[in-house]
């Protein structure tokens, strides 16, 4: 018989009678999108729950992204990571800005601040950081050399809800952070996603923004985009949000055992909890040492897939490597030694709401 299939994550899905009663409501209500009660009402109640002052709401993560860089007139050359989900070089790209690819801390996967700093040219216009699955970035320093040559610093924070560093929402550092709702993240609205600012006046120009530039009936301020979240992602949201906790203590009890049964494996690595951080679990990622283990990440990416178990090389390959991107400077392997290190090692395992502690034997079985 074919072993039970486990996939590398699974959605947080809301009660369906719970978003039943608000479906009626909104067929009653016929207000679909345009800022209607249930965008208003999300809004409200994430703005409470992530402790951020303003945030408005988009139909995916990559337009946050886009809008930020147009809120910002953002131009020339950013600094950003080779090692993300694509979406976070694309932004810059259809921005006409160029990426400038610098190197990781082999730890983090964050961004290095030092590689920062040294990738700085009279160009430079911004920083775009990533929390590499949740994991904070080291915001202090990096705000600090932001300040130092006058840089705008926008987070993609896509892997980051929900996540504190000394009791405070790591999605308030820098100008502006994003966040990714795809209904693989830790929380979802199926697709969506949001920014994050932290001013009203800032704010107002966001939601112009993403409404075509519309700042009344007949004025237009801004050539803006269409990129609102409609009521019914708006209403699932709302009643998924009443679960995220509940998500993320069953995904921090995941995380402990495979910590636990895996500590002692030669050559696998994985990341701690950092002191001082709230983490959402969102991703565990372990690092495949060959020589050690015995086996290649390729090796034991396969072996799980043919037992019914997924995990996913994440990030690999590289964004630097991409065709868009390749031709750079900035994207030669030789100036990302520990990105393309940690690109050829890197498997997250599967993680997500339901995963039963058999489930995650089966796992550590495989690999240990």
């Amino acid at each position: 018989m074919e072993e039970k299939k486990i996939t590398v994550t699974s959605p947080l899905m809301p009660s369906l009678d719970e978003l039943n009663v608000c479906l009626k409501d909104i067929w009653n209500r016929k207000w679909l999108t345009n800022n209607g009660i249930y965008h208003q009402k999300l809004e409200n109640a994430l703005c409470g729950y992530l402790g951020v002052p303003y945030i408005s709401l988009f139909t995916n993560g990559t337009l946050p992204l886009i809008t930020a860089l147009q809120a910002m007139h953002i131009t020339g050359e950013v600094i950003t990571t080779p090692f993300s989900f694509v979406a976070t070089t694309h932004s810059l790209w259809w921005n006409g800005i160029k990426p400038v690819f610098a190197d990781i801390d082999p730890v983090t996967c964050n961004l290095d601040p030092d590689r920062i700093e040294a990738a700085i040219t009279p160009r430079t216009t911004a920083i775009m950081p990533v929390h590499v699955y949740g994991q904070p970035c080291d915001t202090v320093r990096i705000q600090e050399i932001a300040d130092k040559y006058g840089l705008k610093v926008i987070y993609d924070a896509a892997h980051a809800f929900g996540v504190k560093v000394n009791g405070e929402s790591v999605l308030n550092a820098g100008d502006m952070s994003t966040l990714s709702f795809h209904a693989t993240k830790v929380y979802n609205t199926v697709e969506g996603g949001a920014l994050i600012v932290h001013d009203e006046q800032t704010k107002k120009r966001i939601d112009y923004l993403k409404n075509f530039g519309f700042a009344g009936e007949t004025t237009v301020v801004a050539p803006g985009i269409n990129s609102k979240m409609d009521e019914i992602r708006a209403a699932y949201g709302l009643v998924n949000l009443k679960q995220v906790d509940k998500a993320v203590e069953a995904r921090h009890h995941v995380a402990d055992r495979y910590r636990e049964a895996l500590r002692d494996v030669p050559g696998i690595r994985f990341m701690e909890d950092t002191p001082g951080v709230s983490h959402n679990y969102s991703y565990f990622p372990v690092f495949i040492d060959e020589e050690k283990y015995g086996m290649s990440r390729d090796e034991l990416y396969e072996k799980m897939k043919a037992h019914n178990v997924y995990g996913r090389r994440y990030f690999y390959p590289l964004i630097s490597t991409f065709s868009t991107y390749r031709s750079l400077e900035s994207a030669s392997p030789d100036n990302l030694p520990v990105a393309t290190r940690i690109a050829g090692q890197v498997i997250c395992l599967p993680m997500y709401y339901g995963l039963t502690d058999e489930d995650v034997d089966r796992i550590v079985k495989l690999i240990a």
